[in-house]
């Protein structure tokens, strides 16, 4: 090995590293949690994923995939700004204005689509290059910045008179979420001896898959045991069940996508902003599939809680 390769860690080392990295996140949502400002929540979660954003087309730059990383990283910025002052208006925000974000959401991919489109005017067509920029521009936004963005609209989706109402069904939903990686990775360390889809990620095995389920399990059942006036919204025991195995499933089904992502543009990590986890993008990866899905059927099916 030559001095410039990069000495590899032990399993032990790289545990220790995203304990650390977990226990300082925690530490800093645990902040904004107890200080109750609505700025606080809403600020937190917009850095986080503006980081995401730049990861995203950091990585395709890194791969050698066209994109356009300017236009790209301007949309998201003003829809997560501009969905962030929406929501966290004192007069017209919070809770009430969740109806008008899908309006937002249309009108933000329109500009996405029509700017990639504009951009590519200045320039001669360069076979599939020209047409991949837009796209990959395109998928940037939806995937990260759209995505994301309902744990943010998951802080108001409970009608309260608190200034957060859904502090603790977002706390809720981190728990199961990255319970599910958490278990994965523990159990399969520690048992896992079948790969699970060795052509996307040879280190998950079907050992880690259930104990990402159970560990998911553990976390959704004990809150809601703890907190069951708090996390009312999320209906009885059969519900909430039921949401923490749906959600585990959605957990590794994200974490997976994200390699998807890597592993086509040829990059290995996101970024390393955070030691043991990576970037802000394998931070949250998981949380883009579980927040919208979470959201959509407290919102769209409240009969059933």
């Amino acid at each position: 090995m030559s001095e410039a390769d990069p000495v590899k860690k032990s399993k032990a080392q790289v545990f220790g590293a995203r304990l650390l990295s977990t226990l300082i996140l925690w530490a800093m949502v645990t902040g904004v949690f107890i200080s109750g400002n609505v700025w606080a929540f809403i600020g937190l979660m917009t850095l986080i994923g503006l980081f995401g954003v730049w990861e995203y087309f950091q990585m395709t730059q890194k791969g050698g995939v066209p994109s356009q990383p300017k236009w790209g990283m301007l949309v998201c910025m003003l829809y997560l700004v501009t969905l962030a002052a929406r929501l966290g208006n004192s007069e017209t925000g919070g809770h009430a204005a969740l109806d008008s974000l899908f309006g937002l959401d249309v009108a933000f991919f329109i500009l996405i689509v029509m700017g990639g489109f504009t951009c590519q005017l200045r320039r001669p067509v360069d076979g599939k290059k020209t047409v991949t920029e837009v796209a990959m521009t395109t998928l940037g936004f939806v995937y990260v910045a759209v995505l994301f963005s309902f744990l943010l609209r998951l802080l108001f989706l409970p009608d309260g008179d608190d200034p957060v109402p859904g502090a603790w069904l977002v706390i809720w939903l981190v728990a199961v979420t990255k319970f599910a990686d958490m278990g994965a990775y523990i159990t399969g360390s520690l048992i896992g001896k079948h790969k699970m889809i060795p052509h996307i990620s040879p280190g998950k095995t079907w050992q880690g898959f259930g104990g990402g389920l159970a560990f998911s399990q553990l976390a959704g059942c004990g809150i809601f045991a703890m907190l069951p006036e708090q996390l009312a919204v999320l209906g009885g025991w059969a519900w909430v069940i039921a949401l923490s195995l749906v959600l585990s499933l959605l957990a590794i089904i994200g974490d997976l996508a994200e390699s998807v992502l890597k592993r086509s543009v040829g990059v290995k990590d996101s970024g390393n902003t955070l030691p043991g986890i990576g970037g802000a993008l394998d931070l949250i990866d998981s949380l883009c599939f579980t927040a919208p899905v979470l959201y959509l059927i407290l919102r769209w099916m409240p009969e059933c809680c």
